[in-house]
C-alpha cells in the first residue's frame, strides 16, 4: 500500500508539507523515543565535524526545529536555519526565543522560510552549510545537493545527516523491521497518525542514502569525501569540502 505522505514528482513537496504540518508539534518528542535520545548525540557529532569558530557563517537547510542550528551557534557560528514548512520554524522560533532569555545575549540562529532547493543567497556565502534529515524528502535530493555545494565558500565544509542503510543484510533487515513496525507505532500514539512515521522508510526506499551521497559529492568535486556511519550505517554523516580556489586561479578571476 502506497504511503500517504510519500509521492514522486510534482507533489512530493506538498505531501511532505503536509506531513511536517501534522507532526510538528510532537516531532521533538517522536524523535527523542525513536532513537532513544541518540539523535541528540548524532546532531552534536555533525556539529563537532564542522567545526565552527567563531564569526564563521553557517546554514543549516531543512532545519525543522533546529537542533542543528542550535548546535552550531553554541559553538559561535553566526547560524541561519532554513526550512518551507512554517510549523516547524514556529517551533524553532519559540525555542529560539527561550533559548534568548537565558543566554546572557549570547547569539541565537535566525530562523528563515525558503526553498532548500531554491535558496535565496548569494553563492560562496556560508562556512559550513549542513542538512539533517531533510535531503531525502526533497523533490530531487541532488538539486539539494549542488545547492549545498554553490552556497559553500571555497574551503567551505557540507554536512549531511541522514537515515543509512547498513551494508550488513541481517542488520539492515532487522534495522527496516523496526522502522516498518515501531516507529509507525509511535506516529500513531503520539502524533495520530501511523502514516507520517511509515514515511520514513518508504522515503529512504526511494533514497541512495550515504553511499551515493558520498558519490554525488565526489562527482561535484568536493574534496575529503567520507561517510561516518553510525551504529552500523543506520544513520550516516556524509562529509565533503569545497575546493578552495589556489593563489593561480584567484589571479585569473
Amino acid at each position: 500500500m502506497a504511503n500517504t505522505f510519500y509521492e514522486p514528482g510534482a507533489q512530493r513537496a506538498a505531501k511532505v508539507s503536509a506531513l511536517f504540518a501534522r507532526i510538528a508539534p510532537r516531532y521533538d518528542l517522536v524523535n527523542d523515543l525513536q532513537s532513544f535520545g541518540l539523535h541528540r548525540l548524532w546532531k552534536r557529532r555533525v556539529s563537532t565535524l564542522a567545526r565552527p569558530q567563531p564569526g564563521e557563517r553557517a546554514l543549516d537547510l531543512c532545519c525543522g526545529t533546529g537542533d542543528l542550528a542550535f548546535a552550531l551557534a553554541r559553538q559561535g557560528a553566526e547560524v541561519i536555519g532554513l526550512d518551507f514548512s512554517a510549523p516547524m520554524l514556529a517551533v524553532a522560533d519559540g525555542r529560539g526565543r527561550r533559548s534568548a532569555c537565558g543566554s546572557g545575549g549570547a547569539a541565537t540562529p535566525r530562523f528563515v522560510q525558503g526553498d532548500a532547493q531554491a535558496v535565496a543567497f548569494a553563492d560562496n556565502s556560508f562556512d559550513m552549510v549542513t542538512v539533517g534529515y531533510g535531503l531525502r524528502n526533497l523533490a530531487d535530493w541532488q538539486v539539494g545537493l549542488r545547492e549545498m555545494v554553490r552556497l559553500a565558500r571555497p574551503g567551505g565544509r557540507l554536512l549531511v545527516l541522514d537515515f543509512g542503510k547498513p551494508a550488513n543484510p541481517v542488520w539492515r533487515a532487522l534495522y527496516f523491521g523496526y522502522l516498518r513496525l515501531f516507529v509507525p507505532l509511535l506516529g500513531l500514539v503520539f502524533c495520530g497518525s501511523a502514516s507520517a512515521y511509515a514515511y520514513i522508510l518508504e522515503s529512504l526506499k526511494h533514497y541512495p542514502a550515504q553511499e551515493g551521497v558520498a558519490a554525488a559529492m565526489r562527482d561535484l568535486g568536493l574534496e575529503k569525501v567520507r561517510i561516518v556511519n553510525l551504529m552500523g550505517g543506520i544513520m550516516s554523516i556524509n562529509y565533503g569540502e569545497k575546493r578552495a580556489v589556489g593563489a593561480g586561479e584567484a589571479l585569473k578571476c
